[in-house]
């Protein structure tokens, strides 16, 4: 992959400190701003090439990352996004609205491994790239494009 196609995503990197905890630094990447959603963890507005740092503990499970795109908050923290949208609040506190990439994961599972992955089940509005950075594994995932439309009907 290039730089200038790096350019584009949001991008979420993993890196555990231990086994309490992990923290997924959120990146623009974009040239516009995104404000970036997390059930655990709010929300915030990411301008091109702001990072949030977001620590999560060991043993969470359902968890995801989505960006929101056209978003307008008002000082309370209150608003509306065009996608991604959490019940019109800049901290969410639930999983955004469709359309939205989501990233999904879940820490210290089965055998306590973690587990990550990219969703396109509640549709697509940002490209985006999610991987480890620590603990010798650096392979990550990545999604560039809206694929839904290439999906048959009956999926």
């Amino acid at each position: 992959m290039t730089t200038s196609t790096l350019s584009t995503f949001l991008l979420l990197v993993i890196l555990f400190h231990s086994t309490n905890a992990a923290v997924f630094t959120i990146r623009n990447n974009c040239p516009y701003t995104v404000w970036a959603g997390a059930v655990p963890g709010g929300g915030r507005q990411l301008n091109s090439g702001q990072t949030w740092p977001l620590t999560v503990a060991a043993g969470t499970a359902g968890a995801r990352i989505w960006p929101r795109t056209n978003c307008n908050f008002d000082g309370s923290g209150r608003g509306k996004c065009q996608t991604g949208d959490c019940n019109g609040l800049l901290q969410c506190q639930n999983y955004g609205t469709p359309p939205n990439t989501l990233a999904e994961y879940a820490l210290n599972q089965f055998s306590n491994l973690d587990f990550f992955d990219i969703s396109l089940v509640d549709g697509f509005n940002v490209p985006m790239v999610f991987k480890p950075n620590s603990g010798g594994c650096t392979r990550g995932i990545s999604c560039t494009a809206d694929i839904n439309g290439q999906c048959p009907a009956e999926l």
